[in-house]
């Protein structure tokens, strides 16, 4: 990490100085916010940590319960989410304590006693090479208190406001600044009922599949139901089967299905368990059953294994339901080319799915991880508001992707077993899980070309880094001090964009190698993306930042002959960043040979600021990388006179 560049930084550097202008604790909600986000679910935290970072753009995030959740509800982070989570900084934080999910084994009735199970097969959990992150399992209240530790460190010291309900919200028709006008209720001790009322430029609903904010807009969630409801319940238990501590998908004869997801700490399990199919336009809830009856059905779907539940953390009931608005945001599909987005839907609030494909945390931070950077580059003047469309067309189709895909897994998981299937053979459901690994992991999103995603016509110079989807990160050696690190572990959550220039074979230190010519462009001409967007007496790298992989050794090149951008200078003292070199790692993996990228030419790798891949160019091709960013960034009005 980097820090002292405004000077000595005394104490954690993961704190903040506090912004000049704001208050700490952040107790007031203004007249007039930027942005509004109602609902502190993954979706609302992931938007306001981004958020949260921008002292310019005042953001207040509001939620009707009374504090910070504690326990329940979602606990599977994919590799996708982890990956997004190093962004923010506290990947490393989570790993440490949530449950690594290494293998998955699948249990079927045995063919020679179907009345009892038996282990039909045992696979890694990930395929080798798709992320350098696990897969775990943890508390999703655990997820949120990072993100609210990110908040509160940030230099706005952003906390959310709680015990207020959200009661009515209209978008007025004039082109005022605050369009948006919010009434809310409050429910704590000393102020219950007070209304308050806040203007919005922007909101953004987070609050579930019951939204608010998305009645508001006259959206609607349409799908259906598979008439089949599932228990789930943590627990702490004594067991003899053996699989207790991996994730475990069992299939009884007559007895249904249960899965055991391994919790973090050692010894809680998750367990999902397959209840009675419902009739049609019939409902279960928690005071149809009681626990008992989970914890008899999993015991019968063990035999001949048994367990014995000591204590029940949490426990619920659902029903498996799939359904999905037909935007994210309010602007009607015929009015898009003449009404901009100013009021937004993320999560529950715009699509729902059953637990058990293990997505839905993972897909509604992704949701809000695509919204944030787009709202703080427009809200800075640095986009073209038209960009705000991009969000509900891009996350819709990832929203019916998942839908699509738990439909089908959903079917899989409550089917009958195959009969008869022998430790030889491989039961459909493990195959499906092994043939959709990819989605599973949340490594499946590719956007499609428009403004901000390029047709990937030069993806043959880097096949490995393709156009529309995440940057797979790599190991490589950073050239100033020798450490081996992540590349990909470089895009932080930010709102910057990325361009990753991989020099060709020719000695860089060379006055005509590709490298230094690329350089020079973007230093110097007219054309530039950095001399158009990047505001005067601002860092070089606030819009864009600047950064080459080399294919020689560390030990081989002179930092002092590479080109100055690579070294800029940063920060109230203007100190110089040595962190924007980076050489192939000959130990833990050539990036040029993982990644396929095209050694004699090399190419350049724009990079989203939610870490998806731009675009592939040439090196040389100057032209196409400036119209790229003409496509949507705006130039500050001090920069419009530069010759």
């Amino acid at each position: 990490m980097q820090f002292h560049h405004d000077g000595f930084h005394a104490g954690d550097p993961d704190i903040y100085k506090l912004a000049k202008g704001q208050k700490e604790p952040m107790l007031d909600m203004p007249n007039e916010v930027d942005v509004l986000i109602v609902g502190s679910g993954p979706a609302g935290l992931t938007l306001a940590a981004q958020l949260a970072a921008h002292p310019d753009i005042t953001t207040r995030i509001i939620d009707l319960k009374p504090g910070p959740m504690e326990k329940g509800q979602a606990d599977g982070i994919s590799c996708r989410s982890m990956e997004m989570f190093q962004a923010f900084d506290f990947a490393e934080k989570v790993k440490r304590e949530a449950c690594w999910v290494n293998e998955t084994s699948f249990w079927n009735p045995n063919p020679e006693k179907p009345s009892e199970i038996h282990r039909t097969g045992r696979i890694q959990d990930v395929e080798d090479g798709l992320s350098e992150m696990p897969h775990v399992i943890l508390n999703q209240a655990r997820v949120h208190d990072r993100y609210l530790e990110v908040m509160q460190n940030s230099s706005t010291r952003l906390t959310p406001h709680y015990s207020r309900k959200l009661v009515d919200l209209t978008l007025a028709k004039t082109e005022a600044t605050h369009p948006i006008t919010v009434t809310l209720k409050r429910s704590d001790a000393g102020h219950e009922g007070q209304l308050e009322t806040v203007r919005a430029q922007y909101v953004v609903g987070c609050d579930g599949a019951r939204s608010g904010v998305r009645n508001s807009i006259g959206r609607e969630l349409v799908g259906d139901k598979a008439n089949q409801a599932w228990g789930v319940m943590d627990v702490l238990a004594q067991t003899d089967f053996p699989d207790f501590r991996m994730k475990s998908l069992v299939k009884s004869e007559s007895e249904g299905s249960i899965i055991f997801i391994p919790r973090e700490g050692g010894h809680m399990v998750r367990v999902y368990i397959e209840m009675d199919k419902l009739a049609n336009n019939e409902r279960i809830s928690k005071s149809d059953i009681d626990v008992e009856k989970l914890i008899d059905a999993t015991n019968r779907v063990l035999n001949p294994y048994t367990i014995d539940v000591k204590e029940v953390v949490w426990w619920s009931i659902y029903e498996v339901g799939h359904s999905v608005t037909d935007k994210f945001d309010d602007v009607p599909a015929k009015n898009v080319e003449t009404q901009l987005p100013r009021i937004f839907i993320a999560g529950d609030a715009c699509h729902t799915h059953s637990a058990k494909a293990g997505q839905g945390m993972n897909v509604s931070m992704g949701d809000t991880f695509n919204l944030g950077w787009k709202l703080i580059l427009v809200l800075q003047k640095r986009c073209d508001p038209k960009l705000l469309h991009t969000y509900s067309a891009e996350r819709r189709t990832v929203a019916k992707d998942l839908i699509d895909f738990d439909h089908e897994w959903s079917r899989i998981i409550g089917a009958p077993p195959d009969p008869g299937t022998s430790l030889e053979e491989t039961p459909k459901f493990q195959e499906y899980f092994i043939e959709h690994g990819r989605y599973t992991a949340g490594l499946s999103v590719k956007y499609t070309p428009s403004a901000l995603t390029g047709t990937g016509d030069w993806q043959h110079l880097a096949t490995g880094f393709e156009v529309g989807t995440r940057f797979h990160s790599a190991p490589v050696i950073r050239l100033a001090d020798a450490k081996p690190l992540q590349l990909g572990h470089t895009v932080k959550a930010d709102a910057r964009w990325r361009l990753y220039a991989f020099a060709g074979l020719k000695d860089p230190a060379l006055p005509q190698s590709d490298i230094k010519r690329f350089c020079n462009f973007l230093q110097t001409s007219i054309d530039s993306p950095l001399q158009k967007f990047t505001p005067q007496k601002e860092d070089s790298n606030t819009v864009i930042e600047v950064m080459a992989v080399f294919q020689q050794s560390h030990q081989d090149l002179d930092i002092g002959a590479m080109p100055d951008l690579l070294r800029p200078k940063v920060g109230l003292l203007q100190l110089t960043d040595y962190e924007k070199m980076f050489c192939a790692d000959q130990v833990a993996g050539d990036i040029y040979t993982m990644r396929g990228v095209n050694r004699e030419r090399g190419c350049v790798v724009i990079v989203r600021p939610d870490q998806h891949v731009a675009n592939v160019l040439p090196i040389d091709n100057f032209k196409e990388l400036s119209l790229f960013f003409d496509g949507f960034l705006i130039t500050p009005p001090e920069n419009t006179n530069r010759a």
